[in-house]
C-alpha cells in the first residue's frame, strides 16, 4: 500500500518537516510498520515535487529521533517507536507489553552482597548487611532498551532467575502479597561509560536517561531501590503538569 504524503507550498510550515511530520504520524500510528524500508529519496523527491535535500532533510530528522535507520545495502528503515513511560509506579516489563514490545529480560547478575552506604540509606537497613542485589537488560523485539540495576532486603522474594527472565520484578513482588504504594524518584542523563555503551549497543559517550527509585510497600517499609540506564531513542518519561490553586 503506497503512503498518502502531501505537502502544502502555501504554508509557511518548512517542506521538509511538513514532510517528516507526515512520516512520524505514521509510524506512530502503524501505518508504516517497523522494519518496513522507505522509498528511496529519489522516488520520494520526484512524487512530491520536492528536491533531494529538502526529502533528505525529513529523513534525517526522523533518523536523529530514533524512528528511521539507515542500512547500507538495504536502505532507509522504520525501527519500533519510542516506548513513552508515564510517570507511576509501574514496572517496565508492565509498560513494554501495553506498548506491544514484546519485552525479554536477560539477567547478568543475582546475588547476595554487603549493603554500601547508598544501598543502605535507600533501603534502611544497616550498612554492611545483607541485600539482593539483581542486574538486568531488557530487551524488546531483541533490541536492548535498558539496563535495570536492583536492590532488595534479604528475604522479601524468592529471587529466582528463571522467574526474573520471564515477567517483572513488581509482577513477583504483587504474586507474595507484597502491596506496592509508592516511590520516590529522580530522573536524570549522563554519557554512557564503556561497559553501559557495550551492553546497550550505543556509543561510548552517549547520552543515557537514568533513574533512581525506592519503592515502598501499604506499611511504608523500603522494598526495593534501583538505579536504571535507558537508551533515549528507544525510551522517554512522559509527565503530566498541572497547575497548583
Amino acid at each position: 500500500m503506497q503512503l498518502e504524503l502531501s505537502v502544502d507550498r502555501s504554508s509557511p510550515v518548512p517542506l521538509y518537516f511538513q514532510l517528516s511530520q507526515q512520516l512520524e504520524a505514521a509510524i506512530e500510528h502503524g501505518t508504516l510498520t517497523p522494519g518496513s524500508l522507505l522509498g528511496n529519496e529519489i522516488e520520494l523527491a520526484a512524487r512530491l515535487g520536492l528536491s533531494r535535500p529538502t526529502v533528505r532533510q525529513a529523513i534525517q530528522s526522523l533518523v536523529d529521533k530514533g524512528l528511521l535507520v539507515r542500512r547500507r545495502g538495504v536502505g532507509t528503515q522504520v525501527v519500533h517507536s519510542q516506548v513513552k513511560r508515564p510517570l507511576e509506579l509501574s514496572s517496565l516489563y508492565d509498560d513494554l507489553e501495553a506498548a506491544g514490545q514484546r519485552p525479554a529480560t536477560k539477567v547478568l547478575v543475582n546475588t547476595l552482597e554487603p549493603a554500601s552506604a547508598e544501598v543502605a540509606a535507600a533501603l534502611g537497613v544497616a550498612e554492611d548487611s545483607d541485600v539482593h542485589r539483581v542486574e538486568r537488560l531488557r530487551l524488546a523485539h531483541g533490541e536492548p532498551m535498558a539496563y535495570l540495576c536492583n536492590f532488595l532486603p534479604p528475604g522479601l522474594i524468592d529471587l529466582d532467575t528463571g522467574q526474573l527472565e520471564a515477567t517483572g520484578l513488581y509482577r513477583l513482588m504483587r504474586a507474595a502479597g507484597i502491596t506496592l504504594h509508592s516511590a520516590r524518584q529522580s530522573i536524570g542523563a549522563r554519557a554512557a561509560t564503556p561497559p553501559e555503551a557495550e551492553r546497550l549497543a550505543e556509543e561510548t559517550g552517549a547520552p543515557l536517561l537514568t533513574m533512581q527509585r525506592v519503592t515502598f510497600d501499604d506499611t511504608g517499609r523500603a522494598v526495593e531501590y534501583g538505579t536504571h540506564t535507558y537508551r533515549p531513542t528507544r525510551y522517554s518519561f512522559e509527565f503530566q503538569l498541572l497547575v497548583r490553586t
